[in-house]
């Protein structure tokens, strides 16, 4: 698994959510002010170095035509298939305006020289870093961060729910305007890449218009949303240290090169970054082989034995998510009493689960709150994790709560309340090695449960497009979320991001989950209100109350499924190539691969040294 996202586990980097309901997101220290700044990186534009050096890595893409060079929205909603941004790489080309830390809790900045929240007027104000230029020449300035966050208009972005102004005072500033306190923002503001004005600037202009004439509602902001979507320009136009040799894209690498003028290009230290593309099976032999130095996928068991064995390092950073089971409601009906539901998490060892898929770095969720449980002790009061369901694996409890929905055995097998079997496919991501041995075992342990589980392998530029559209019974997609810090983003992607608010821009209403439900003990519940209540504010403490209330909705209607939490087993090479990568004792391996990512980092402020 290269990385988990919204839309797909690639995300899913990286998609948190898209929704014209007034989706919202946590985006800030787990404290009320904005996260500190405390490291910066240069802005040393100008001739590179020339230090040479080579670093390989292994991330998968789609090459055109089927693959694009559409920018907008990344590293949250945006155009599909764009070829490298939006993953941890796409950030050397188009940078954002700065890291997070997520252990320390602190930003380090790239395209942003400073940026500060005035309370009084719910208003971020960001200053630009001087002499910032576009591949094309052209200068970077506030003007592009105005397209930006337009053009994330334009595509429904969350980050609208949360403000309803956005100015370039002057060629250096920037202003956010919130429409109420939210921590959301800063993650919003700080973590998108900045796209160009060149390119995007008529799009825009076109935002601000139908926002002004009507909104998100209008026939002129459906057809501005569709144009942005499908648009395909010839290339990028990159601002960060980095650019792509277009003439060596094919089907397995592409090369990205110097961009002379970028942001911080005489401050990395490898000429070239040689990308090969695939998922585990394609990258597994190049690991082998030694000619990758670093890969996020998720790898088998025997696979990581033997990268230790010729000299790798493996780094277990958390991941905080992993797959889950999905249920289409639409498809199977009788996964609408939250009774089964509950059964059914009894039923299968989600130890085993994560063992099988991925060994020592496959962990049994304890909280099953809908987020990290290394989030937990952050973002929840001890009182209200007390209150969660502790969900262990108990065939007997399993078999009482299916017969308490009306369920019956027959023999070996499980017949529901109509008399009809209870047999089920399963659809998964053929090429994610784990998640490929996660569906085998589930598969087998419910099917010797007496629940038959067929099994229906789909690559993952495709499967989760196909949960999308509901053409599914049961599914894997993920749970949690490995790019942001977080809770409201695991909600999202929970009860959001493969349902009918989000699923409906792939053409379908995916599991068809109610977002007004009854809850026992809550009574009747507005799900996307909490999720919006989940991130606003700037009080700590009023967020950890949404937060648990809503945890306490997941944990016990269980929309989906967690099977395990993923930790990493990233494979890294000292020595060939790159003479040292961070260490499991540096702070900033507590990232997660994928967000923030800690190599991304340190190739961008120069720490990441070839040999």
């Amino acid at each position: 698994m290269s990385e988990p996202q919204g839309l797909s586990r690639r995300g899913l980097l990286q998609l948190v959510g898209m929704s014209t309901l007034g989706v919202a997101g946590v985006t800030a220290a787990a404290g009320c002010a904005p996260a500190k700044v405390d490291q910066s990186s240069d802005n040393k534009s100008g001739a590179p170095a020339g230090k040479g050096g080579e670093y390989h890595g292994v991330y998968p893409y789609l090459p055109p035509p089927q693959g694009n060079f559409n920018a907008v929205g990344k590293p949250y909603v945006g155009a599909p298939n764009t070829i490298m941004i939006g993953n941890p790489y796409g950030d050397l080309l188009l940078p954002p305006s700065g890291y997070y830390h997520w252990k320390e809790q602190t930003w380090e900045l790239f395209l942003a020289e400073s940026y500060q929240l005035d309370k009084a007027t719910n208003t971020y104000t960001v200053k630009i870093k001087p002499n910032l230029k576009w591949s094309d020449g052209k200068p970077l300035t506030s003007k592009d961060y105005v397209t930006t966050f337009w053009c994330q208009y334009a595509i429904n972005s969350p980050l609208w729910s949360y403000i309803d102004e956005i100015d370039a005072p002057d060629d250096s500033t920037f202003t956010m305007k919130m429409n109420q306190p939210a921590m959301v923002v800063e993650r919003y503001l700080l973590r998108s890449n900045i796209i160009s004005t060149a390119v995007y600037g008529d799009f825009a202009d076109r935002a601000k218009q139908a926002h002004d004439n009507g909104g998100t509602e209008s026939a002129e902001f459906t057809k501005l949303n569709d144009e942005l979507i499908k648009f395909s320009p010839d290339k990028f136009v990159v601002s960060g240290p980095y650019d792509i040799d277009y003439k060596t894209i094919n089907n397995t690498q592409l090369t990205f090169v110097k961009n002379p003028s970028g942001f911080n290009a005489n401050t990395v230290n490898f000429d070239t970054l040689l990308i090969y593309n695939g998922e585990t099976p394609t990258a597994t032999p190049l690991v082998l082989s030694k000619d990758v130095d670093y890969a996020t996928h998720g790898f088998p068991v025997a696979s990581e034995k033997q990268f230790e064995s010729i000299g790798y390092k493996i780094l277990r950073p958390p991941t905080y998510g992993g797959p889950a089971l999905f249920m289409s409601y639409d498809k199977v009906p009788e996964f609408k009493d939250y009774k089964v539901r509950q059964a059914l998490i009894q039923a299968f060892d989600h130890s085993q689960n994560g063992t099988v898929a991925l060994g020592e770095s496959g962990v049994a969720p304890e909280l099953y709150a809908g987020f990290s449980d290394n989030l937990a002790d952050a973002w929840m009061e001890d009182d209200a994790k007390s209150k969660l369901t502790k969900y262990t694996f108990d065939q007997d409890k399993a078999a009482s709560g299916l017969e308490g929905a009306g369920w019956k055995r027959s023999g070996n097998a499980w017949k529901l309340p109509n008399g009809k079997a209870a047999n089920y496919q399963l659809l998964y991501p053929s090429d994610y090695a784990d998640w490929s041995a996660a569906a085998k075992d589930i598969a087998q342990q419910l099917t010797k449960f007496g629940i038959k589980i067929t099994l229906h392998g789909v690559v993952s530029t495709q499967q989760p497009i196909d949960v999308d559209k509901g053409n599914f019974q049961l599914a894997l997609q993920g749970w949690g979320n490995s790019s942001h810090p977080y809770p409201y983003f695991s909600f999202v992607a929970a009860f959001l991001t493969h349902n009918y608010p989000i699923a409906k821009n792939n053409g379908g209403k995916g599991m068809d989950f109610p977002l007004k439900t009854t809850v026992p003990g809550m009574g009747t519940v507005d799900i996307q209100k909490l999720i919006d209540a989940s991130g606003a504010g700037i009080d700590e403490a009023a967020l950890k109350k949404n937060i648990g209330q809503l945890a306490q909705v997941f944990n016990t209607l269980l929309p989906i499924i967690p099977m395990y939490e993923r930790h990493g087993n990233t494979p890294t090479l000292n020595g060939k190539r790159v003479k040292q990568f961070p260490t499991e004792d540096d702070p900033i391996t507590q990232n997660s691969p994928y967000g923030d990512n800690e190599v991304s980092l340190w190739i961008m402020n120069g720490k990441l040294q070839p040999v």
